[in-house]
């Protein structure tokens, strides 16, 4: 997504993962809203904290398009291909 298109209102999807269990993550929504600590700028209104906007989110227009991206991280099943470059080292 990228956050040069966003406006203040503007609902979206983010993918956080658990800071203590790293193999977790949810899909949450959030909004983007005027900063209230920089005026002119626009935060990422997020589990009732305000975030300065910025690409290290992950942030999707639609909570599908978030799910889709969840699932390519985290439900994908890894198989061995030849671009594998583990693999690749051991042939």
């Amino acid at each position: 997504m990228n956050i040069s298109e966003l406006h203040s209102g503007d609902n979206v999807f983010v993918i956080q993962r658990n800071p203590h269990t790293q193999s977790v993550a949810h899909i949450q929504e959030a909004h983007i809203v005027d900063n209230p600590y920089s005026p002119g700028q626009l935060a990422l209104f997020f589990r009732e904290e305000y975030y300065p906007l910025s690409d290290e989110f992950a942030m999707y227009a639609s909570y599908e398009e978030a799910e889709q991206a969840y699932d390519a991280f985290f439900n994908s099943n890894y198989s061995h291909t030849s671009e594998d470059p583990i693999q690749e080292a051991y042939e």
